[in-house]
Parts: structure tokens; sequence; C-alpha cells
């Protein structure tokens, strides 16, 4: 049975990583991020994901910003899913273990990119890692528009029928009847989050438990607002939030993320505007267009 995990529910934020110009992390930039977040309503917080650009990281530098994250969130109650997966079984594996000890409350696994895996091979490599850290929670991730690799209806299920910790998924796939197929024969205590913005109200409508938000970065207390709302069946309010925020929700991926969410942050003087190689910062049209949006929301 799936292990029953009550605190994940809500908005949580896949968090952007601050660099200096040399490619180095800001730490105190990013500790200022994530008090931020938790100021304005965020419990969840995700760091290392795509929105990380945690493939660009060392697993020494993952390790060093969950802990930073930890040690901030857990002083506030907050929880932490970290990101630890990548397109190597054996890495993840051991990315995984790091945040467990790091003191992270789960794990974030996107579904392994590039090899493009069988459905055997992704239930195998889900299978590995959740056997590996019995008793931590995994968060599945399918996003096959960056992966290739999309995680089916039948290995989702089976995963979570399988492994009593693998106890969510985070799905991004925009395939609406998968995903509620997903949400309408999933065992009970499995959790499903939503990994579009654009998505969370609809699917909410339809039992999903919450949101991984990239817009959250931007502003927290509005997505956090929209998706409680949304929770508590409060559809009129959450759908109000919903098309204020809409336009930034989909101006987030004008450009490849977290590149436009990054300028529109350091416009509103969050962070520096630095991206790692082969991300670069969004092309002067762009930023015409983010600067309209930023309007158009409230963003001052």
């Amino acid at each position: 049975m799936t292990s029953r995990i009550d605190w994940m529910r809500g908005c949580a934020t896949a968090l952007a990583t601050p660099f200096h110009k040399d490619s180095s992390i800001d730490d105190e930039c990013f500790r200022s991020l994530v008090e931020r977040q938790i100021k304005n309503g965020v419990r969840l917080l995700v760091p290392c994901g795509t929105t990380g650009e945690s493939v660009t990281m060392t697993s020494e530098e993952q390790d060093h910003v969950i802990r930073m994250t930890v040690k901030a969130a857990h002083k506030h109650g907050a929880k932490v899913i970290a990101g630890t997966g990548t397109n190597n079984t054996s890495a993840a594996i051991d990315l995984t273990r790091k945040a467990r000890e790091a003191g992270a409350d789960a794990a974030l696994i996107v579904a392994p990119y590039y090899n493009k895996p069988t459905q055997a091979g992704l239930f195998a490599h889900y299978s590995e890692i959740a056997k590996s850290v019995k008793g931590f929670p995994i968060v599945l991730y399918n996003v096959p528009s960056r992966t290739v690799a999309n995680i089916s209806v039948e290995t989702t299920l089976r995963l979570a029928e399988a492994h009593e910790n693998i106890v969510a998924t985070k799905e991004a796939s925009g395939n609406f009847s998968q995903i509620m197929e997903i949400l309408k024969n999933r065992p009970k205590n499995f959790k499903v989050f939503a990994g579009d913005d654009a998505t969370a109200l609809p699917l909410i409508a339809v039992g999903a438990d919450g949101l991984v938000s990239v817009c959250s970065n931007e502003m927290p207390k509005e997505m956090s607002r929209m998706v409680e709302k949304a929770l508590d069946g409060a559809y009129s309010a959450a759908r109000k939030l919903h098309y204020q925020l809409l336009p930034l929700m989909e101006a987030n991926f004008i450009e490849a993320s977290p590149a436009p969410c990054k300028f529109v942050m350091k416009e509103m003087g969050l962070l520096e505007e630095n991206l790692r190689l082969p991300l670069v910062p969004v092309a002067a049209e762009t930023r015409g267009k983010l600067k309209d949006v930023m309007k158009a929301v409230g963003i001052e």
C-alpha cells in the first residue's frame, strides 16, 4: 500500500538556482529566495529540478543546494522534495541517498532522458531507486517534452502498487486523458501533482493534489493562494487568480525554461540573470514581451 504523506499537498515551487557571473552558485541569493517563498505561503520546496538547472550541476553542488534548502525550510516547518533524477540509474540512486542524508523529506525523480527507455526499462529504473531508499518518499516526474520517454498510465500505476515509497507523480505530459486515467485508478494515498502551471486548476478540479510550479518563483503568494483556493473548492476565486496569472504562466516558456523566469526575476531584483550553458539569457524580442506580461499581471 502507498505510504500516506499528508503534507504532500498544495503548491510546490521548482526553485530557480541563482548563479554569479562566473557560474558559481550564489548562496546568499538562494537563501533569500527560499525565505521569500516561505514568507509568501509556499510550504513545499523543490531544489535541483529542471528549473534549477540541475543537469548542469555537479553532485556536490546539488548536495550543497539541497542542504541549504533543508536548513531554511525546516526552520519554518516547510518540506523539501529534492530533485535527484538523471538518466543513469546508479547515479540517481546515489543522488537520492545523498538527498535523504541531507535531510530532504522526499525526492523528485525525472524520467531518464536521452536513453529512450521502454516501459519495462522505466519500471526497472524506478524500482531499483525505490528499493535502494526504502521508506523514503519518491515522486515520479513525467515530462516527455524534455525526456522523450513518457511514463505511461500502466507503468505509473504498476510502480505505485509495487513500491509503497513511490507516493506521487508530477505529471507534465500535458495529456489530460492520461492524467485523468491515473487519477481515476490510482491506489489509495497516491498523489498526483500538475507539472505545468496552466494545468493546475483544471487538474485539481478533477482530483489532483497540487502543483509543482515555475510561476511561483516570481509570484509565490498568488500561486500558492490559487492552488489552495482550488483545493478548497473555491473555484470562482481560484479561476480569477488563474486567469490573472495565465499570461505569466505561458510566457515562462516562450524560450527554454528557466531563462524567461530568470529574466523576470532579474527585473524584480531577485537575482542576476545568469544561466549555465547551453542555456543563455532570453533574446531582445522576448525581453519586450516579458516586460509587457509583467505589466499585465501586476509585477512592478
